[in-house]
């Protein structure tokens, strides 16, 4: 009797089912959905948030740098050999058009206004010269032919007289120093060097007492009234940049300042090393805000999308597949959904398939939701 009581016992404690130990949650897992209790949920801090459609823009941003407008920058050189007697700016002035900004010394331009005044002086004598000769062919005192020679004369001095002239011209002399070197018939051998037009010193590259060669590059100026900002554009974002679009520039010498500008230029053509498209902006710079050289950003904002469906970055998991978003079901049951995403913007990704509008997505604890769809291998719902 004894041993049937013990025979039925335990066929009794076999088929009883088998309490958990308390406190550890129960799961359970099937039909592409896991189901957790609320505490579960608690400890794993899962917060949803409803999806719905509404405006979404997105930007690139891209680094680049400000430069000199160059088509408002000249590299300021003399037109002649000579020894610097003076410099007159230094970098940061402003200066005006025609403004002088050294002085040289210049045997050269001496000697060319000294073959100015004798060719002046020739082409006089000789002008004199003809005049005579065709007072005296009325009278018939000289040939036709020594008439005519004295023609030939004149008019070869007066040539020569010309091409004096241009060559001061050549040199930078200006008209109203022809005018004084006529009327006082004295050679100075003193030459300025000029601005070609009004902006900012930006570059000097001549002292005192040095001599200088035509090709020395002596002032740099440039009008930075506007500015140029060049982006290296990524081959996969050709897409989202336009001519004349309107843009903004950020520099972190002043990181909470934004200044807009112009897409002015796209290049035709890949840098073949790095992949890159360069772009240039314009940018007004009234205030000589943007200095050359300075390390800025370009923000490129794309066409904006009245309608879309947009999650935070932290719904998003990865498995080794695709994306995946969690959408909350009735009964604290979540679905695993494959989703495609598309753009991000600031900690944001647009749902381009997989998503309703309506749905509740988990946008916290998600991890810990994926750990329990890998301990029972469910496939996502596709």
């Amino acid at each position: 009797m004894i041993g049937l009581v013990l025979i039925l016992a335990a066929a009794c404690d076999r088929d009883a089912p088998v309490t958990p130990p308390a406190g550890k949650p129960v799961s359970r897992a099937a039909d592409g959905m896991v189901q957790l209790t609320d505490p579960e949920i608690v400890r794993a801090g899962i917060e949803v948030m409803t999806v719905k459609k509404e405006p979404f823009t997105f930007h690139r941003e891209f680094p680049a740098t400000v430069q000199a407008n160059e088509n408002e920058l000249a590299e300021v050189t003399t037109l002649i050999r000579g020894r610097v007697v003076e410099v007159l700016v230094d970098v940061g002035k402003d200066v005006k058009k025609g403004e002088r900004l050294a002085l040289l010394d210049s045997t050269d331009l001496g000697m060319a206004e000294g073959a100015y005044l004798k060719s002046a002086a020739r082409q006089h004598e000789a002008q004199l010269a003809f005049e005579r000769a065709e007072n005296l062919h009325e009278h018939r005192a000289i040939s036709l032919a020594e008439l005519q020679r004295r023609e030939a004369e004149m008019k070869t001095a007066r040539a020569d007289a010309r091409e004096a002239s241009h060559r001061l011209a050549l040199l930078g002399v200006p008209a109203q120093e022809l005018q004084r070197l006529e009327r006082e018939q004295t050679i100075r051998s003193d030459v300025a060097i000029r601005a070609p037009f009004a902006g900012r010193v930006i570059m000097r590259n001549i002292t005192r007492g040095e001599v200088v060669e035509t090709s020395r590059n002596c002032f740099t100026i440039a009008d930075l009234s506007d500015v140029w900002v060049v982006a290296n554009v990524p081959e996969k974002d050709v897409r989202f940049v336009r001519p004349k679009d309107r843009v903004h520039v950020m520099v972190p010498a002043y990181p909470h300042g934004l200044f807009s500008g112009t897409v002015t230029y796209i290049s035709d053509v890949l840098d073949p090393s790095t992949r890159t498209m360069r772009v240039r902006v314009t940018v007004l710079n009234p205030d000589r805000t943007l200095k050359p050289e300075m390390f800025a950003m370009v923000r490129v904002f794309a066409s904006p999308q009245p309608e879309a469906l947009a999650v935070p970055l932290t719904a998003v998991q990865q498995d080794g597949t695709g994306k995946l978003l969690f959408v909350r079901r009735p009964d604290n049951r979540f679905e695993s959904r494959r989703v495609l995403l598309g753009d991000e913007l600031d900690g944001k990704a647009l749902v381009l398939e997989g998503l309703h509008e309506g749905e509740d997505v988990v946008v916290k604890g998600a991890f810990a939701i994926k750990s329990e769809f890998d301990i029972h291998k469910i496939e996502p719902t596709p």
